[in-house]
């Protein structure tokens, strides 16, 4: 699973990311409103994480630009506000779940298992143009035909299909999907999308990952099998 901390206080948000990783979980930090909702719009996690107290854009502002994109990953708000008007307006801006600073670990966590398994119940595949993705079994699906992704064709797959036709550049695929501290160069994210593009095909997809120069990588719906160049 994978959680996004969007707190500008860095020792809690380090003591955050200390604490779930040690979990199991995947997490990822963002220190600022803005930077969070750019990292949060990718649409890329199964948890965010949000302080509403944060310089230039705060969590409320944040968590509405979030659903505005239509983006239904839940949102578990941190504050030092625990006025009824403040949770509220919480609430209202989009979150899940508001708790209130200080707090104790083990409600923190209780919290986090309680929304992910409700996020699990919901979500089992995401859909675009006649093709799928089964979560839980990494099947890509089009009708009748299946065929299995690998982890990182999985990891880039769901990534595109959440993304739509929104470009993602091979930065931020490379970013999402090998880590900020990876080795990996933009040829992985060619070579991937190559072996993505031909299980598409395998399987009668009628969608396609176009790419722009410059810009990235989307999905088109296609009555064709024309490839775009990496």
């Amino acid at each position: 699973m994978r959680i996004l901390i969007i707190e500008d206080e860095k020792l809690l948000a380090d003591s955050l990311l200390t604490l779930l990783t040690g979990k199991g979980f995947d997490v990822e930090v963002a220190y600022d409103g803005k930077t969070g909702k750019e990292y949060a719009e990718l649409g890329i996690y199964d948890l965010l994480i949000l302080d509403v107290m944060m310089p230039g854009m705060n969590g409320y502002e944040v968590a509405r630009n979030v659903r505005s994109m239509k983006c239904g990953t839940p949102i578990l708000m941190l504050t030092a506000k625990s006025e009824l008007e403040d949770r509220i307006t919480g609430l209202n801006a989009g979150a899940d779940y508001y708790l209130t600073k200080p707090f104790d670990t083990r409600e923190l966590l209780a919290c986090i298992n309680a929304l992910l398994r409700r996020q699990g119940t919901q979500v089992d595949e995401i859909a675009y143009g006649n093709t799928s993705l089964d979560l839980s079994s990494a099947l890509l699906i089009c009708g009748t035909n299946t065929v299995r992704l690998s982890a990182k064709e999985f990891d880039i797959m769901r990534f595109l299909l959440q993304s739509g036709s929104r470009n993602l550049s091979k930065e931020t695929i490379l970013a999402r999907v090998w880590g900020y501290d990876s080795d990996a160069v933009e040829n992985h994210v060619e070579v991937y999308v190559g072996f993505l593009r031909r299980k598409l095909n395998s399987i009668g997809s009628n969608i396609r990952i176009a790419a722009i120069r410059r810009l990235g990588y989307h999905l088109e719906v296609t009555k064709h099998d024309e490839e775009a160049p990496s």
